[in-house]
């Protein structure tokens, strides 16, 4: 699995942060900050479900 965000479109609502803390965080800017491009297995539904809990919609999920 890889993540991608698009940080030009984030309005840094931090659902990604809070459903996911091993893969998201806020940057001082209050920003999404992508921490493991390509996550462990056990994180694919917690990645999944911020990338749809996301209002701006700004997380790509690809395998």
């Amino acid at each position: 699995m890889r993540v991608h965000i698009d940080r030009d479109r984030c309005t840094g609502s931090g659902q990604c942060a809070l459903l996911a803390p091993e893969v998201f965080d806020q940057g001082e800017d209050g920003l999404t900050v992508l921490l493991a491009q390509e996550p462990p297995e056990e994180s694919y539904e917690d990645v999944v479900q911020a990338s749809l809990t996301c209002p701006t919609q700004v997380i790509t999920v690809t395998d």
